[in-house]
């Protein structure tokens, strides 16, 4: 008697399964590594991206790109994730975590393919990474916060590290100064949004500016505006999330008037009730009046004729940071407006920095806040230096808050890959085999330093081996002599932490990778389309 066929999934369903499975899975991730590879270190190349809009990002920070590749494979899109993590949890290190990753994956796929059992494979990994991070808190060097210089310019060779593989690594001397006054400026927590970003196309990247406060873009404004005062000493601000212009009737609401008389009471009214508002705001004293809401010709004249400054259509971001910087409250009404809901600063001044003006806002009592303002030629790249800057930036935070460094340059990478390969011959069985394999994939890192450089890899990597046998445990690829060097004694630091979270992503991604052996693909709602209806949306 014959069995009935069952049927499980829905037709035209796809699944695939097993050994092969895992492998393709394998594969499509070596593909996502290819994309990123040839962008790590100082010499590493940009990529130029174009999205579906035909807007151009040229870049070479791992994050980004991976990001703007709009990767669809489901296991791929773990490599996107934990480049995305590394950047939000430290900020650099981006290219490494995926290579890192991908060359796992590579070195392991043999024994996939020999039958090795994934979880064999796993536990490997994750004994491999609690060695690495046990070898790492031994080897980090802890910094002292005694000596504010010392810690200065410890702050500034990590910002100048992570900079040394971007788009301005030219500039890094100027930014790793300035990046380091704006952390230093900011209160204990360390809060980014107290950091504010400006960019102005024009001028030289030299010509950039660093404002101890709040400083942002002159707003749309009316007539009467070039009379108003652009500078102030200890003056008050007004926060309002208030419109102050003159309403055209039709667009609020329909009144129908026997005469011209009645009809002048209410445009007289209306006049009266903007009035009223403008000297309730005078009479509190403020010099400088921000407001979310749009400020009419009719209030910018007022004020010009009081000597004071008024700005409408402050972006929301901007008017926070006032706030938190300032002090006082963003009010709503101009009924309540006392010293207590008004900001205070030491100076205010409109300064015009390239085609752009600025108002800026220094000597600000509460927050401790910085804003940059960036110059150069193209778009493209005063975007790529901002996306530089907030790496270095993140750096210089983690280094802060975790104070304790490794040496960069494929160092570490080579001392642990040294330890690993010692300690797999201390044990027997399969584990032996893939704890070497881990061993050779961290060496990845300087391998690819070398390789974007142009040197001869092969050649460098055996004299890093034969440095860190002896003993030597912070050799590391020099990339300005074309050989290898004591990058400790060299200034080439980083946060301990950047390698640790990318060493434990890299892994993470690595065992997840490893532990799907089944992909089921709906193919109906990857294909369903929605059907055309026969116009007024009636189905067909």
């Amino acid at each position: 008697m014959m069995q009935p066929q069952i049927l499980l999934l829905k037709e035209g369903t796809d699944t695939s399964q097993g050994k092969p499975q895992l492998v393709s899975n394998i594969n499509a991730c070596q593909s996502v590594v290819d994309s990123v590879r040839t962008t790590l270190g100082p010499r590493g190349m940009d990529k130029l991206i174009v999205d579906k809009n035909g807007k151009a990002t040229i870049s070479n920070d791992g994050a980004t790109i991976m990001k703007l590749l709009d990767i669809v494979h489901p296991a791929a899109k773990t490599l996107v994730d934990i480049a995305k993590s590394q950047d939000v949890e430290v900020g650099d290190g981006t290219t490494s975590v995926v290579l890192l990753a991908g060359e796992f994956l590579k070195q392991i796929k043999p024994y996939v393919e020999e039958g090795v059992h994934p979880r064999v494979i796993i536990r490997s990994v994750r004994v491999s990474l609690q060695l690495c991070l046990e070898k790492i808190s031994e080897m980090a060097v802890k910094i002292s916060k005694g000596n504010a210089d010392e810690f200065r310019s410890l702050l500034e060779k990590c910002a100048a590290t992570a900079m040394s593989s971007k788009l301005i690594h030219q500039q890094r001397d100027f930014f790793s100064k300035m990046v380091v006054d704006a952390v230093l400026m900011l209160d204990e927590l360390l809060p980014l949004n107290m950091i504010g970003i400006k960019k102005v196309t024009g001028g030289a990247l030299e010509d950039s500016i660093l404002v101890a406060g709040v400083a942002f873009k002159k707003t749309f404004s009316y007539a009467g505006f070039e009379m108003q005062p652009k500078t102030y000493k200890k003056c008050k601000i007004a926060l309002l999330n208030i419109e102050l212009e003159l309403k055209a009737e039709r667009d609020n609401a329909e009144i129908r008037v026997d005469s011209v008389k009645e009809y002048q009471k209410i445009v007289d009214a209306e006049w009266n009730i903007l009035y009223n508002k403008l000297a309730k705001i005078h009479e509190s004293g403020a010099q400088v009046v921000l407001s979310k809401l749009p400020i009419g010709d009719v209030a910018t004249q007022y004020f010009a004729d009081r000597d004071m400054f008024c700005a409408g259509r402050v972006p929301e971001e901007d008017l926070r940071r006032t706030l938190k910087a300032c002090g006082g409250a963003v009010m709503t009404t101009v009924h309540d407006l006392k010293d207590s809901v008004l900001g205070t600063c030491e100076t205010f001044e409109e300064r015009q920095i390239g085609g752009e003006r600025f108002n800026i806002f220094q000597g600000c009592p509460n927050a401790r806040t910085c804003t940059m303002i960036l110059r150069g030629g193209a778009e493209q790249f005063l975007e790529e230096t901002e996306r530089s800057l907030h790496d270095a930036i993140m750096i210089v935070r983690r280094t802060i808050q975790n104070d304790s460094v490794v040496a960069g340059g494929g160092a570490i990478e080579m001392e642990l890959s040294r330890m690993l390969r010692d300690h797999s011959r201390t044990i027997a069985g399969k584990e032996q085999l893939l704890i070497g394999a881990i061993a050779k994939a961290l060496e990845i890192i300087p391998r690819q330093l070398c390789d974007n450089a142009g040197f001869d890899a092969t050649n460098i990597l055996n004299k890093l081996r034969q440095k860190h046998a002896q003993g030597n445990c912070w050799y590391g690829v020099d990339i300005t002599k074309e050989d290898i060097s004591d990058n400790f004694d060299s200034c080439v630091w980083e946060p301990a932490i950047i390698k640790v979270n990318a060493l434990t992503a890299a892994c993470e991604a690595t065992c997840l990778i490893l532990s799907v052996d089944e992909t089921i693909k709906n193919q109906k709602s990857v294909d369903a389309v929605p059907q055309m209806g026969r116009g007024m949306g009636r189905p067909m």
